[in-house]
């Protein structure tokens, strides 16, 4: 031991415990994560056993097409919770950016090239109206987030004025050019000879943006360390207002990107598309392990939530045992997984003490 650290045993002592509490973190991320691959696992032997004729390639292609826009919300909704917040409003930015294209694009005549981000920049606009009520006013996200649900769907009601739209079949008084029909059918045109939808691209190409984003840059760090001690965040003078602000605008513009995308492969826009997503998004981003008390997240924990979510929900299509039991389980494991985040927040607060 050097001479300065007999004299002040505090760096060493406090660089011992951060370097403790460091390790402990990754041994629960990794129990955890271990445990989700192993249900991933379980679930898809299970399955097997119980329809065996059923279990092919296509299947597992239709699980990674159903898991994709709930994957890409929750990529969002991770940052939001890393952050410290709660945004519950990414359903009806969903299907607001799916609406706000359409209008735009087959009632106003816009080109799609410029309907497109004019459309993912509404997301944009939510997100910085969510953010701004959070940091600004100080109005807890849960209900600026709950109220802005309930104002997108009502926005998405008004402009469609409750009409469903199909651009292969457009309203009267409206001409969709072949060109850009083909061009926006085709960001979600199937490939292969198993066909496989483009749009599992995107959801790996965003999970790779993200994942680069809060793992591997400052702003990851800093929205980790807001979320992790706002207090210290604070003190340390960090620009909490700006990454609140940029979590939330970043969560809506993915939400409005997933309905764009789904609207791309389903070829329909409809007011209430969307709003199911909730408690679906919401629990892959718990099951992946983030925290609802802030600081912690990861990408591949969401996406492992939303693949295992896809898998459950594929699985019970073919037993077909009823649309409930699919609510029950959904219920059931949101509830699961927050008690298992609560209890290993206990533990780490215990080791600590």
């Amino acid at each position: 031991m050097s001479s300065a650290d007999s004299r002040d045993p505090a760096p060493v002592e406090a660089s011992r415990a951060t370097l403790s509490s460091t390790g402990a973190a990754t041994f629960d991320l990794a129990l955890r994560m271990g445990g989700l691959f192993l249900a991933i696992i379980l679930v898809a032997l299970l399955m097997f056993v119980l329809k065996p004729k059923s279990f092919n390639v296509d299947v597992g292609i239709s699980v990674l097409r159903a898991m994709s826009s709930v994957a890409i919300m929750s990529l969002g909704l991770t940052l939001v919770i890393v952050v410290g917040e709660i945004d519950l409003s990414f359903g009806a930015m969903y299907g607001l950016g799916a609406n706000s294209l359409a209008v735009m694009w087959i009632l106003l005549g816009i080109p799609i090239y410029a309907a497109l981000p004019l459309a993912v920049g509404v997301g944009a606009l939510v997100g910085l109206f969510n953010g701004a009520l959070v940091t600004w006013l100080r109005i807890p996200s849960f209900i600026v987030t709950l109220g802005t649900y309930n104002l997108l769907y009502g926005v998405s009601l008004w402009i469609t004025k409750t009409s469903t739209f199909n651009p292969v079949y457009p309203p009267p008084g409206s001409e969709i050019p072949p060109a850009q029909l083909d061009f926006f059918t085709g960001l979600t045109a199937s490939f292969g000879a198993h066909p496989i939808s483009l749009e599992v691209i995107w959801m790996l190409g965003l999970a790779l943006v993200v994942g680069f984003l809060l793992h591997r840059t400052l702003f990851g760090f800093r929205l980790m360390a807001i979320g992790g001690n706002p207090v210290a965040a604070q003190l340390a003078r960090l620009p909490v207002t700006r990454y609140k602000i940029l979590a939330f605008v970043i969560c809506s513009m993915l939400a409005a990107i997933a309905g764009i995308l789904d609207f791309s492969f389903i070829q329909t826009a409809q007011p209430n598309i969307g709003l199911s997503y909730t408690f679906p998004v919401f629990a892959a981003v718990i099951i992946g392990g983030a925290s609802l008390s802030g600081g912690k997240g990861t990408v591949i924990g969401a996406m492992s939530g939303a693949l295992l979510l896809a898998e459950l929900q594929q699985g019970l299509a073919l037993l077909s045992p009823g649309p409930h039991v699919q609510q029950l389980f959904l219920g059931f494991v949101t509830i699961g997984a927050v008690a298992l985040d609560l209890a290993l927040t206990n533990i780490r607060k215990h080791r600590a003490a």
